[in-house]
């Protein structure tokens, strides 16, 4: 382009030295501005399209890293924006429906908030990250803030959770409460009583315990109790089918082996693929049960890679 605007230039003066000295002298006067305004213009307009293209190819780059992970090969789930790459799911609605607002992102924190509910009404809800995963560790930092809703169960005080080992939020039943998974609750003190943080539940499924089968819903950990507001950080490692770890503070408080399905429960009886029960993999999501909570880290390793 730049070649084409010398040879425009070279063409002018020739045409120029070939006219009379009349037009000669208004050339210079009045078209020669004009034609030195445009080739300015020329240029910066060619100048802007190739920052704008090298800026383009920076951030598709900083997208890829963002994509495979850091130095430490840590994936970002949560970009500290946005919720893009995830689907709320909450009871009554169909996936993809964040009723009033439930999930949100404030100062760079994933809000789950009921600031728009009259009551909680059983409106459970699940905040999926699109993409499945199968062995991998996890880690979150949450807290708790402000006062349960009305209408929230006794037993959802300060009492949230991480999904793993999930369904498809899109095969989810509209008046479904929570997808079939294995749940790692994230529980907060009431201020006096002790209450262990980062037991498991099973909505839909069973593990091994011990080397037995486990059918009981809720399982408690070996941890401390975690008052207040404070920020908790947790790590849950999963191994396919052979193990699951939850870590707080970098301790292992609790162990499990063989997630799968219960075949007695009516969810989890449409997930099974030729009476196979053993789960490997599934999505991951964040729970949403009565009692306003924060979500401020978010992130993946990939042990597959």
């Amino acid at each position: 382009m730049q070649i084409g605007c010398y040879h425009a230039r070279l063409y002018f003066f020739e045409k120029v030295t070939q006219m009379s000295f009349q037009k000669q002298s208004y050339c210079v006067l009045f078209v020669m501005p004009l034609f030195v305004v445009f080739c300015l213009f020329f240029h910066a307009s060619i100048a802007k399209a190739q920052t704008d293209q090298a800026e383009n190819a920076a951030e598709s780059t900083v997208a890829a890293t963002d994509d495979s992970g850091d130095s430490d090969g840590w994936i970002q789930l949560f970009n500290g924006r946005d919720l893009t790459g995830w689907t709320p799911k909450i009871r009554g609605h169909e996936a993809g429906d964040n009723w009033r607002d439930t999930f949100r992102v404030v100062d760079g924190v994933i809000q789950v908030n009921y600031d728009q509910y009259d009551e909680f009404d059983s409106r459970f809800g699940h905040l999926f990250y699109n993409t499945p995963y199968s062995n991998y560790v996890l880690r979150v930092e949450y807290r708790f803030t402000g006062d349960q809703i009305a209408g929230g169960p006794g037993w959802a005080f300060r009492n949230s959770g991480l999904m793993v080992h999930g369904q498809d939020p899109a095969t989810m039943t509209v008046e479904q409460d929570f997808p079939v998974s294995i749940e790692v609750q994230l529980l907060g003190g009431n201020g006096t009583d002790e209450r262990t943080n980062l037991n498991v539940c099973t909505p839909g499924t069973n593990i091994v315990m011990h080397n037995e089968l486990v059918r009981r819903h809720c399982n408690p950990s070996n941890s401390a109790t975690y008052h207040g507001d404070q920020w908790v950080s947790v790590e849950i490692e999963v191994r396919g089918n052979e193990v699951i770890r939850h870590r707080v503070d970098g301790e292992t408080v609790l162990e499990y082996h063989a997630p799968q399905l219960d075949d007695s429960h009516q969810d989890a009886q449409k997930l099974i693929v030729d009476g196979n029960l053993m789960l490997s993999g599934g999505t991951i999501s964040l729970q949403s049960e009565s009692h306003p909570c924060e979500f401020r880290k978010v992130e993946l390793r990939n042990l597959d890679r």
